[in-house]
Formats: C-alpha cells, structure tokens, sequence
C-alpha cells in the first residue's frame, strides 16, 4: 500500500503525541521533499521535526517529485507541501494521500 503524507498530519499527530498511529496503521509513508522541509527543516524544534526525522530511512521514505508542471500548476491555488503531495500521490499511483487542507 502506497499512503503520501502531507506536513499537517504529521505535525497534528506529533502534537498529540500520536505520531506512532502512523506507522501502526501504514507501515510506511511517503512525503515529498516540500513536506520533510517543511516539518524537519524550517520546522525545527517544533513538533513533528524529530520524530519525522528520526523516521526518515526507516519507515518515511522522501521521494522528489517528478512532475514539475503538475505541481507549478497546484501552486496556483495550493501550498508547495500539498501541490508536491498531491503530484507525488499521482505519480507512485498511491492508494492514499494524507491531507489537511481544504482546497487540497
């Protein structure tokens, strides 16, 4: 099973202290590099960036997004976390893409 995370869930779940159910429930999960600069880079000190990055090569796996036009075409209306989720979830044909934003 294919799941793509955006930043959202991570964070949220890592706030709860939750961030575990993540494994539990996929066993391993895809973020484009958007999301693990997001949560790991700028996000730094702030719930999701440890646990995402102790995660990362064991069951997080980062993926660049192949399909530059589709996600200059997200951005339009969308954030560069969710345009590279979206794209991403497309090209590995995932079977579901983790979401918190509306319009996305």
């Amino acid at each position: 099973m294919i799941i793509v995370s955006n930043a959202g869930p991570l964070i949220a779940l890592a706030k709860i202290e939750r961030f575990g159910l993540l494994r539990e429930l996929f066993g391993k999960l895809y973020i484009p590099q958007a999301v693990h600069d997001e949560v790991v880079v700028i996000g730094t000190g702030r719930a999701g960036a440890n646990e995402t990055e102790q995660a990362v090569g064991d069951w997080i796996e980062v993926q660049e997004v192949k399909d530059l036009m589709m996600v200059k075409s997200l951005l339009t209306k969308l954030g560069k976390g969710e345009s590279e989720a979206i794209a991403l979830a497309l090209e590995t044909k995932a079977d579901m893409v983790l979401l918190d934003d509306y319009k996305a």
